[in-house]
C-alpha cells in the first residue's frame, strides 16, 4: 500500500530531470551514524574534528580525576578531584550537546533543500 508521501514524492520526481531526481534522492533522511558521518563533512569539518579531540581529552582528564578521588583520602583533595571530574564531565557533556544541535541542523537544512526543490518542481509544472 502506498502512501501519501510515496505519491507526493513520485509526482515531483516525475517534473525533475534525471539529475535534479539524483539529489533528490540524497536529501532523503538519513540514519544516525549517517548523520554522525555527514558533520565531518563541509566548512566547519576541522571544529568538529577538534572537539571531538577536545570530548577525548576531557574525558581522559575526568578518569584521572576519577581515579585520584577513589586514591584520596583527605577531604580537600576529594573535594578538589570531585569538582574536577564535574567540571570535565560538563566539557564532555556541552561538546556532546554542540554536535547534536550539528546535526539536527543538518538534517532541517536537508529538509529545506527538499522542499525547495518541490517547490520549484511544483511551479514549473504548473507555468
Amino acid at each position: 500500500m502506498k502512501t501519501y508521501k510515496e505519491d507526493i514524492d513520485q509526482l515531483i520526481k516525475d517534473t525533475l530531470t534525471k539529475e535534479e531526481a539524483k539529489f533528490y534522492d540524497e536529501l532523503d533522511e538519513q540514519n544516525v551514524l549517517g548523520m554522525i558521518f555527514g558533520l565531518f563533512k563541509g566548512k566547519n569539518k576541522w571544529l568538529l574534528v577538534m572537539m571531538n579531540i577536545m570530548t577525548l581529552v576531557f574525558f581522559g582528564l575526568f578518569i584521572y580525576c576519577l581515579v585520584q578521588f577513589f586514591n584520596s583520602e583527605v577531604t580537600k583533595d576529594l573535594l578538589k578531584w570531585g569538582f574536577g571530574g564535574i567540571i570535565f564531565m560538563l566539557g564532555v557533556s556541552m561538546l556532546k550537546v554542540f554536535a547534536w544541535m550539528q546535526m539536527d541542523k543538518n538534517a532541517l537544512l536537508r529538509e529545506l533543500k527538499r522542499l525547495e526543490l518541490q517547490v520549484s518542481s511544483l511551479s514549473g509544472k504548473m507555468s
